[in-house]
């Protein structure tokens, strides 16, 4: 007679294990031929970080600036050319576009 761990173990042992990497989404475009610029803005009185000198499509903008968000876990926008995240994370987006493979410049860090 199985014990009801026996039967768990067996359950836990039955389903697939996800990877621990996470896999970020690239632009169609080269990366590694784009230098973004990455700066503090504080137009309204609050701190925003943002990303500017993007050259692509809408779509490959709004891609990044969504993986940007989540990755940040902060709201934002993307229009223009121009990615707005949420609070003060220039290191963080500076990493993470660098981990990406583009090129950044640090302004006011």
């Amino acid at each position: 007679m199985e014990d009801w761990k026996d039967k768990l173990n067996a359950l836990y042992d039955a389903v697939p294990k996800a990877d621990d990497t996470e896999e970020v989404p690239t632009p169609a475009s080269p990366a590694r031929k784009q230098t973004l610029r990455v700066e503090l803005d504080k137009r309204n009185g609050k701190p925003a970080t943002l990303v500017t000198e993007f050259e692509g499509s809408d779509e490959e903008l709004k891609a990044l600036a969504k993986t940007l968000k989540v990755r940040c876990g902060a709201g934002g926008s993307a229009r223009g050319g121009e990615i707005l995240v949420q609070g003060d994370v220039r290191t963080k987006v500076a990493d993470l576009l660098e981990g990406m493979g583009y090129k950044v410049r640090r302004i006011g860090f």
